[in-house]
């Protein structure tokens, strides 16, 4: 029998992209997806497959899926700030409540588990870059802290079931993770700069532009969520590409890449947005002998391709940042 694994935020960019990988390695893959901020058309091409079934389900409410499951990989969350200050109560709740669902079916199917938490674990971090044993500098009650508490509750929980039940866990932290599928206009900066710049407008930089970033080609994220998915590691562990730039420059390099000549425009930084982000990824190398192997170059030319293709109607669709509330003081 092949074994079967069960995706939550299945519809989503990562996700989907988690599916295409354990459909390819010979698995059967249970779909699970609320629809909120993902999308069935990520998906689709895999709805024909014999080996692929997907539920449309709230992870938070109740989770159920009948016969045997080998592993479970929890990706259900907003991800993204416009996702998470729309919607934060659900946010919170797919974080905590969710996340013990699946905790749950987990020890019942004697099953696996990989939570997928996030680099906004270490918040507006303190010490650069960020490894694994760094604690974090985070605002509980900041409007980002619906997304950086929901993913720190959610790594507590999981090790409290792996020390108290046993249970086998492994819990990636994501860092800034792009490529095809992504959500043009989801706020995160690399839509945001070329869907500004495939529709002629200025590129919006919050903040001075001197805060920097590390963006992960989204091949080389799946291969290391893989790769710790099958390991014998528990303890969390950074998955990202420690290459960073600052945003300012990332912008220029945005508009060369298009063939734009748009002007960069800067406004006030939002409230916790942090100042530095690169991974520490020595963990990564020692225990999965994993690192990126797409060049941003490379990764960037293919996202920019991709998003050429999407109709004007989504190219023009927004989705309205509105972080004139949260601005740093």
């Amino acid at each position: 029998m092949k074994k079967r694994v069960l995706i939550t935020g299945a519809a989503g960019f990562l996700g989907s992209h988690l599916c295409d990988r354990f459909i390819k390695e010979g698995y059967r893959v249970v779909a699970m997806d609320n629809l909120i901020t993902g999308d069935l058309k990520n998906i689709e091409h895999l709805f024909p497959l014999e080996q692929f079934e997907f539920y449309h389900n709230d992870v938070s409410n109740y989770v159920h899926v009948a016969g045997e499951l080998d592993y479970i990989l929890h990706f259900a969350s907003p991800a993204s700030p416009i996702d998470y200050l729309k919607i934060p109560i659900q946010t919170l709740k797919v974080g905590s409540l969710g996340t013990h669902n699946l905790l749950g079916l987990a020890k019942a199917k004697n099953a696996r588990i990989l939570i997928a938490s996030t680099s906004e674990i270490y918040g507006d971090p303190l010490v650069h870059p960020q490894s694994e044993d760094y604690y974090g500098n985070v605002n509980t009650i900041g409007p980002r802290g619906v997304y950086d508490e929901a993913k720190r509750f959610q790594e507590s929980i999981t090790m409290a079931y792996h020390r108290f039940h046993g249970l086998e866990t492994r819990i990636v932290r994501i860092f800034n993770t792009y490529g095809p599928r992504m959500r043009l206009n989801d706020g995160r900066v690399i839509p945001a700069f070329m869907g500004q710049a495939l529709r002629g407008e200025d590129i919006t930089v919050f903040g001075d532009g001197k805060q920097t970033r590390s963006f992960c080609y989204v091949d080389d994220q799946v291969e290391g969520i893989y790769r710790l998915l099958l390991s014998d590691y528990s303890d969390p562990v950074n998955i990202g590409n420690p290459h960073e730039i600052t945003i300012g420059d990332f912008a220029k390099e945005i508009i060369e890449l298009t063939g734009t000549d748009q002007r960069v425009v800067y406004k006030e930084l939002p409230q916790d947005d942090p100042l530095k982000r690169k991974p520490d990824i020595t963990l990564a190398k020692e225990i999965l002998d994993w690192e990126p192997k797409v060049t941003r170059e490379e990764g960037m030319r293919i996202t920019f391709e991709y998003f050429k293709t999407l109709s004007k109607e989504e190219l023009d669709k927004r989705e309205h940042k509105d972080f004139t509330k949260h601005i740093r003081r």
